[in-house]
């Protein structure tokens, strides 16, 4: 589809160099959202081919999570671990993130606000077994083999206030793949999550993009922008649970846990935030790892580096506050000053 106007055809070639990163939005990129290259093939080629690599990455990885935990996530896309650490280390890891006071960020959708601490220098002075817990090797190995890369995640302490009772439905509790790109996502809980108290939810083996899912993903790419909702026309495609069976896929299984469960999860499968009607709260280190879908390699990323890795998370907020500030971004995530993680 040709550019309209002088400005469109200045930005095209950006538009087309995005076809080759992890650019995902229907709706700010003509040609990622236009219907007739998808009807073409060209979203379920993107997808197709993001896949194809991360099976060529994750196969050169195979060894680091281990047999069981390889097995169970080829199956499922997630992993889940129950005990994760020894008691009496839990319990002083919990205590000492539960009662500092840390730097903190908060975003809005709908009925939950969710509050992130960016994990960097500063916090792992302050808590010496925080350290410890994500350079674990088999940790960091679940981690590497999810996310088909060797690239850090981003760490946060998160905490989700849910259940507004005053404020509209959050967006995420519908089911949902984050992104075209197979991507990681963890969660190791510092509390328990009952079945009422907004588990994580996740559609067992819904990571595997078989025939069926590619024909999803290509009727939903070509309709998208006349009939999809505004989170799915920035790429983050949702999906009724009654399209499920029709994808050879089972009902969503629900994540509730008790404290130090380590949960870890390729989002390009189908998930939610589980619904809950009253006010709840969760509390969880967060990891969180996409990088560029089309890399063959899994290393070679300089964000990586020792000295780098553990400040990123700060400086992402950073970046978009700069950003705004110049009216270049909208900044989503509000500084909120020194908190407990259960503070309100």
């Amino acid at each position: 589809m040709a550019p309209r106007s002088l400005a469109g055809w200045l930005r095209a070639p950006w538009w087309a160099l995005q076809l080759a990163t992890g650019a995902k939005s229907f709706v700010d990129n003509p040609l990622i959202g236009s219907a007739a290259l998808n009807r073409r093939g060209l979203h379920v080629a993107r997808v197709r081919l993001a896949h194809r690599l991360a099976d060529r990455r994750r196969a050169s990885l195979a060894h680091l999570p281990g047999a069981d935990h390889r097995a169970t996530f080829d199956r499922d896309g997630f992993v889940e671990i129950r005990d994760f650490l020894p008691n009496g280390q839990f319990e002083r890891l919990r205590d000492a993130l539960l009662n500092g006071e840390f730097p903190a960020r908060e975003h809005r959708q709908g009925d939950t606000v969710t509050r992130r601490v960016a994990i960097g220098p500063d916090i792992l002075k302050a808590v010496p077994g925080l350290r410890n817990v994500i350079q674990d090797r088999q940790w960091k190995g679940l981690m590497h083999y999810v996310a088909s890369s060797r690239t850090k995640p981003l760490y946060y302490v998160q905490t989700i206030f849910a259940g507004d009772q005053n404020a509209p439905p959050d967006p995420q509790i519908n089911l949902h793949s984050d992104t075209f790109q197979p991507s990681l996502k963890a969660w190791f809980y510092l509390a328990d999550v009952a079945d009422d108290e907004g588990p994580l939810t996740y559609v067992p083996g819904s990571h595997r993009l078989d025939a069926a899912r590619a024909n999803w993903e290509r009727a939903r790419s070509i309709s998208v922008l006349d009939k999809g909702d505004r989170l799915s026309q920035r790429g983050s495609l949702r999906i009724d649970p009654d399209e499920l069976s029709a994808l050879g896929l089972p009902p969503p299984r629900r994540f509730a846990v008790p404290a130090n469960t380590l949960v870890v999860a390729d989002t390009f499968g189908f998930h939610a935030r589980g619904q809950s009607d009253r006010p709840t709260v969760r509390i969880e280190i967060f990891a969180y790892c996409r990088r560029s879908p089309f890399l063959p390699w899994t290393g070679l990323d300089p964000l990586s580096l020792p000295f780098l890795a553990l400040r990123r998370a700060e400086w992402a907020g950073q970046a978009i506050d700069w950003l705004a500030n110049r009216g270049w971004k909208q900044q989503h995530w509000v500084k909120v000053g020194r908190k407990r993680a259960l503070e309100r």
